[in-house]
């Protein structure tokens, strides 16, 4: 009977240690950040699995679907997965993956180390944490250490710092590559329409402004953005203050922006610095 016991007991080893796929106590840090998520990272074939969200946003990746594959793009490089599969193709060369991406829960897992390598990042595992350091966003020659956001509302104003560098690099990414026109500077402006009576003459008011700040709080550059308040839907205008140039906007490129800075607050990249409002 002992023998039996022994035998059913080392089945049951078998399965378990067997499993494909399991779940895991691997915690992510990302720029010094503990990454939350309403899925657990798992481990399959000794490789941390991680949602695709947790690429996609933290490390400022664009994601596309088309079907069972993703594609996944930032800068110069372009990824393609698909489900179930170990070809990979970066930059049209493919390659093989020691694990497939897979679909759990209605969420996409992926290679953690595969994908944060390939877009630059350095990754290390210690006690049970996976620490990803992105590379920071650098303009004209000099480190970002943060963004600085700043808008106001009809009563007080809000200041907020975002230090994740896959932000930072796809806020920034937003004003250089949405620039339209090059326009005149207007006649009118004003911080908050708000604190003042309203008259015609007012014509642009400022809904943010965004600092790039250097190791030592320094701006390195900032954009302000302005939109129209006699006009439906409202006319954009960016404001590149470091070189006192304007520029014509779009409202998408505006929104987008502050999804992203959104999408930071929740993964614990965004601070408050100050806030004003009753």
């Amino acid at each position: 009977m002992k023998n039996v016991f022994s035998g059913i007991f080392l089945v049951l080893i078998l399965i378990i240690t067997s499993s494909p796929t399991y779940a895991a106590t691997t915690q992510i840090k990302i720029d010094g950040v503990t990454i939350v998520s309403d899925v657990n990272p798992e481990s399959k074939s000794n490789r941390t699995m991680v949602p695709l969200r947790v690429i996609s946003e933290n490390l400022g990746a664009n994601v596309k679907w088309s079907d069972s594959q993703v594609t996944l793009t930032k800068n110069d490089m372009k990824v393609i997965l698909k489900l179930n599969s170990n070809k990979v193709v970066k930059n049209g060369k493919a390659e093989l993956l020691d694990v497939k991406p897979y679909m759990k829960n209605n969420r996409t897992f992926v290679p953690m180390r595969f994908i944060a390598e390939t877009f630059g990042s350095n990754v290390n595992y210690k006690n049970g944490t996976v620490t990803v350091d992105t590379k920071p966003l650098v303009i004209d020659g000099v480190i970002v250490k943060a963004l600085q956001y700043e808008y106001h509302m009809t009563l007080g104003g809000v200041v907020q710092q975002i230090t994740g560098n896959g932000y930072n690099e796809a806020i920034y990414n937003n004003f250089i590559k949405n620039n339209g026109s090059q326009v005149e500077a207007p006649t009118y402006l004003t911080w908050d329409i708000h604190r003042i009576p309203v008259v015609e003459a007012w014509d642009y008011e400022k809904s943010a402004q965004y600092d790039f700040l250097d190791q030592s709080g320094n701006s390195i550059k900032q954009f302000d953005i302005y939109y129209s308040i006699q006009s439906e839907p409202a006319d954009v205008l960016v404001h590149e203050v470091t070189g006192n140039v304007w520029y014509l906007y779009s409202d998408s490129a505006r929104l987008s922006t502050l999804l992203l800075i959104d999408r930071a607050s929740m993964n614990g990249f965004v601070t408050v610095i100050s806030n004003t409002v009753p």
